[in-house]
């Protein structure tokens, strides 16, 4: 995702600054270390761990990593021409998407042993799975909901704030019946009905990692994780040194026309 500054500049400020949805608040309830050097791409939490994909081309991989100590347990490299992105469980199996190169790896969830590639016509940026379809991102507005055994696209949405299409849709998760979805550059989150494609709220991590801890331009949140056995949501970066748990709090509007902040 290197796209020359001047011309994400523009598609930027006439994509994002357009949300209207009201931005919801948080709560830390945990740090965690993190990996410094993984370049995040995609994040999930499964059987009392979390699986990663980092990316970068020579520096990309699958990854089962511990929560609390932030070790990885498990690794797989992917092949130095490939720049791996978004990642999603799928039954026994791990897919991970790729940029470019309109292929997607999948793996044995426990062995990491490649079972087979899969291939798609768009650019992959995040994955996630609603329990029925896989759920891709491409740096567009749009989603697309594909057969999980054959890749085939089963329909599309347009993701859209109060009629104003939002770009830059990346790292994506499940939660709550919603998909979460990074907004890349952005520290902010973005709630999405999978049936619409309309923004329901945006969640608002401005100031979650300090700013002398992100160690390059591209040190930018991406990596949503939920824990649906405990509730628990878990977000982090790429180049991140730490992971957060952390509770949405709900902003409801009051009659002077104000917000209060509640737990979700």
């Amino acid at each position: 995702m290197r796209i020359p500054c001047l011309r994400f500049a523009l598609i930027f400020l006439c994509a994002f600054p357009c949300a209207a949805a009201l931005a919801q608040d948080y709560k830390v309830i945990h740090t965690y270390p993190h990996d410094p050097h993984a370049f995040t791409q995609g994040l999930i939490f499964a059987d009392g761990h979390l699986y990663e994909s980092t990316g970068e081309y020579g520096q990309s991989s699958l990854r089962m990593v511990d929560l609390e100590t932030g070790r990885v347990l498990q690794e797989q490299p992917v092949a130095k021409e490939y720049f791996a992105e978004g990642l999603a469980a799928w039954n026994s199996t791990l897919v991970q998407l790729t940029w470019t190169s309109h292929v997607a790896f999948v793996y044995d969830r426990f062995s990491f042993r490649q079972l087979r590639t899969m291939s798609y016509p768009w650019e992959g940026w995040g994955l996630t799975n609603d329990g029925k379809e896989l759920i891709l991102s491409d740096g567009t507005p749009e989603l697309h909901f594909l057969d999980p055994a054959t890749f085939h696209e089963l329909r599309h949405v347009t993701v859209k704030d109060h009629g104003k299409p939002i770009t830059y849709l990346n790292e994506l998760e499940m939660m709550h019946g919603e998909i979460y979805a990074n907004v890349w550059h952005s520290d902010k989150i973005a709630r999405i009905s999978p049936r619409t494609g309309a923004v329901l709220g945006w969640i608002d991590l401005t100031g979650l990692l300090p700013a002398n801890l992100r160690s390059s331009p591209e040190a930018v949140l991406n990596g949503i994780a939920y824990d649906a056995a405990h509730d628990r949501l878990f977000v982090t970066g790429k180049l991140w040194p730490r992971l957060y748990e952390i509770r949405v709090v709900k902003s409801v509007q009051q009659p002077n026309g104000g917000t209060q902040n509640q737990p979700k």
